[in-house]
């Protein structure tokens, strides 16, 4: 019986290891696995490259990794907002590397990867220092600059409902990078707000088949009044 539900956080998260290049959605608070997040805290990895669409704000999601030290590397479109105190203080002592990648090209290089594409050709970046020591093309009299595939050892997402075999569903704008990710990571894991019995979710509204996914744990969602 397949089955990729897991009762715990510590356990979804228990295979990091230091050094990983881990993908984590999100876009500003929508889709942030946060609670997976707190639990790659807590379980010590170190040494992390962290692949996402920014660096965190606050005390909070990649924040507290990166307050943690336990970053070593940032891959990001928007790595400094409100906020990020922590990315500005480590990246100016040096504590800290980033790779800046503008939005669109991080989605495309990510799909890429999930795809099994080898590369791509992109005109976001071309003639700017993004591009410098990058091969690139003219193409129909358009420049274009080449882009390799982002791969990554762990995927961490949040979606909405999942059955036990991981077929996905998402709540509006937290879908954001989380389906491309599940498929761009070597190992995906998801945290979702119910896990519902096997052929309760409508095959048409499901966006990240099972495929994709390795481990599936159920986070509730919290209330204000609850919280």
């Amino acid at each position: 019986m397949i089955d990729k539900s897991v009762p715990t956080l510590k356990e979804a998260v228990a295979d990091l290891f230091d050094g990983a290049a881990i993908m984590i959605g999100g876009f500003g608070e929508a889709g942030v696995p946060a609670e997976l997040i707190d639990a790659v805290v807590d379980h010590g990895a170190g040494d992390l490259t962290i692949i996402s669409n920014n660096a965190g704000t606050g005390d909070v999601g990649i924040a507290a990794l990166i307050k943690a030290n336990k970053v070593r590397k940032i891959v990001a479109s928007y790595p400094r907002m409100a906020g990020s105190i922590y990315f500005e203080e480590r990246y100016r002592a040096g504590e800290l590397e980033l790779e800046l990648v503008p939005q669109g090209n991080m989605a495309c290089r990510i799909q890429a990867a999930g795809s099994g594409l080898g590369a791509v050709f992109t005109p976001t970046g071309y003639g700017t220092m993004l591009a410098e020591g990058k091969e690139t093309r003219e193409i129909d009299g358009k420049h274009y600059v080449l882009e390799y595939p982002i791969h990554a050892d762990f995927a961490l997402i949040k979606a909405y409902k999942s059955d036990r075999w991981g077929n996905l569903t998402y709540r509006k704008a937290a879908r954001n990078f989380g389906p491309i990710m599940a498929m761009a990571g070597k190992k995906t894991i998801v945290q979702v707000e119910e896990i519902d019995p096997l052929g309760t979710i409508d095959p048409e509204v499901v966006v990240t088949p099972g495929i994709f996914v390795d481990r599936v744990v159920c986070v509730p969602h919290k209330t204000k009044a609850a919280a």
